[in-house]
């Protein structure tokens, strides 16, 4: 084991306030793709770049092709809690975490049982229609063809946040609050370049700040820096 590892290790032992701020990478290892890695969404090639077809711009102007790519691209159904998901879990059922702030869409978290989840960028697994609110689940627009269209008539739009949206401010306080408020940080699976969420680090007041990814993020201030993958060293601590 890493020293570094043990280091962590001893960290998490020692606290019951842990916050976990996690991004793509924190998926992969369940087979879903990141956006920005070698091999993820932005290195494959489509009529639109990824980032355009994902904006609020594109999906007014044309959301048939946004649907196309959302249903093809953005939905992982199948897709199972790897030892990262897991981990977080079991910390939060014995009172060590206090919560996951975490800019994946994928409902994998609450999956694995994490209760408090604060999705940043929303969820696949929530929709809902744009006229008259009425909530739908996945199935509606996974099982649609064409733009999915509630009961009125409206268009049943995910509860994600697209490129140009803004953030659900509640959540952002809520994230905010736990993270100042947090013993041990830990950022996993992020390359931290997504912002406003990647600012979120930045309200941190602890000292024992932890960075778990493929690549240093140097940037970050963190006091460890484990360069591996994140389902690999939470399935150590």
């Amino acid at each position: 084991m890493l020293e570094s590892v043990k280091i962590l290790k001893d960290w998490i032992a020692h606290s019951d306030n842990i916050v976990f701020f996690g991004g793509a990478g924190v998926s992969t290892e369940s087979g879903i793709p990141d956006f920005r890695s070698t091999g993820g969404l932005y290195h494959q090639e489509y009529d639109y770049p990824p980032e355009t077809i994902l904006s609020h711009s594109f999906y007014e102007e044309n959301p048939e092709e946004f649907f196309r790519f959302y249903r093809n691209k953005m939905l992982y159904l199948d897709a199972k809690p790897n030892p990262a998901h897991s981990k977080l879990a079991e910390w939060e059922a014995q009172g060590k975490l206090r919560a996951v702030v975490t800019q994946n869409i994928d409902g994998l978290h609450q999956k694995a049982g994490s209760k408090n989840v604060l999705e940043l960028h929303g969820s696949v697994l929530r929709n809902y229609c744009v006229r008259c609110g009425a909530f739908y689940g996945v199935e509606a627009v996974q099982s649609s063809t064409g733009i999915p269209r509630c009961r009125c008539g409206g268009i049943i739009k995910p509860d994600v946040v697209l490129y140009e949206e803004g953030l659900d401010q509640d959540v952002l306080a809520r994230a905010v609050s736990a993270i100042r408020q947090a013993d041990v940080l830990i950022i996993g699976g992020t390359s931290l370049t997504v912002y406003p969420a990647a600012g979120l680090v930045q309200y941190y007041r602890g000292s024992k700040l932890a960075a778990v990814n493929k690549s240093e993020l140097s940037g970050a201030g963190a006091g460890l820096n484990i360069s591996a993958p994140i389902g690999e060293v939470m399935g150590q601590l």
